[in-house]
């Protein structure tokens, strides 16, 4: 079946680093856009970076830009989130999304990033 897994959140101090995975089975990967969100307490859920099927195009929200990179391995089957400077204001859930079109998508289940000294 489709699976969208999430790993590598966790507890950072301000100006700290993490690199969120996201592994992928049970489709053609290759064939979809991935796309990071994130939802902090309270918020609704953002878009936070996007990239395209081929890797050739990628989005980032002007919150992250410069701090932030999205990368995909497509051997691997598995889409990253490199995150610098982090912010007390990254705090969230951060969920991993595949995409084909508007009505084919799939959602990882969510990994937690809190920045707190």
């Amino acid at each position: 079946q489709v699976q969208l897994v999430e790993s590598g959140g966790g507890l950072v101090q301000p100006g700290g680093s993490l690199r969120l995975s996201c592994a992928a089975s049970g489709f053609t990967f290759s064939s979809y856009a991935m796309r990071w969100y994130r939802q902090a307490a309270g918020k609704q859920r953002e878009l936070v970076a996007g990239i395209s099927s081929t890797g050739g195009s990628t989005y980032y929200a002007d919150s992250v830009k410069g701090r932030f990179t999205i990368s995909r391995d497509d051997a691997k089957n598995t889409a990253f989130l490199q995150m610098n400077s982090l912010k007390p204001a990254d705090t969230a859930v951060y969920y991993c999304n595949a995409v084909r079109t508007v009505t084919l998508a799939y959602w990882g289940q969510g990994t937690q990033v809190t920045v707190s000294s």
